[in-house]
């Protein structure tokens, strides 16, 4: 048996989880900006750079801030509930991608609030205490860590281990390709 399609479901599963939480964590930022009456100045979302989100006016900066890694959490982990729902075949892979954006969310607050970086030095910044971004940390992280929990036989991997064919590397690989052109265009966009 051919380890090849595994190690490519593998990899291109965790490059897109990567980029996938980066865009929805993003969006979330924007939507809230746009709902608030906020000015979104730049959106920079490409595959070898951090994404952020820069609005001129903000005039609830911390409900923009907080939407990032809330977004992040909860709209891929809704995507996930329904494709269970509905016993897609892709559910165990957007379980994974849910898990991870669970996981980074949550660590980014986590681990940013003693640094006072990025999302978590503006939250702070706008006046939520450093507690509540552990809390958040320690609410998802373990909640994404479960989420992970038993998925390694549909990756192959593990003692009940299930074959792997292709189709879902070859699924995952143009999940893959397709969010990096679609970084890439809007990255030339701006």
């Amino acid at each position: 048996m051919s380890r090849l399609p595994q190690l490519v479901l593998i990899a291109t599963t965790f490059l897109s989880a990567w980029l996938l939480m980066q865009a929805v964590h993003e969006l979330g930022h924007v939507l809230a900006g746009i709902l608030t009456g906020g000015e979104i100045r730049a959106v920079v979302l490409h595959p070898l750079e951090i994404s952020r989100t820069d609005l001129g006016t903000n005039p609830s900066p911390l409900i923009v801030c907080w939407a990032g890694p809330l977004f992040g959490t909860f709209a891929p982990t809704g995507v996930w509930l329904l494709a269970s729902w509905k016993q897609a075949a892709c559910a165990f892979w957007l379980k994974f991608q849910a898990g991870f954006c669970l996981i980074a969310n949550g660590a980014y607050l986590a681990v940013g609030a003693n640094e006072g970086i990025g999302d978590a030095g503006d939250l702070q910044r706008y006046g939520s205490p450093a507690w509540l971004l552990f809390l958040f940390g320690a609410a998802t992280i373990p909640i994404g860590l479960w989420m992970w929990n038993g998925l390694g036989r549909t990756f192959g991997l593990g003692l009940q281990a299930e074959a792997i064919s292709w189709r879902p590397a070859l699924i995952s690989s143009s999940v893959l390709t397709a969010t990096i052109l679609l970084e890439l265009i809007f990255s030339q966009s701006r």
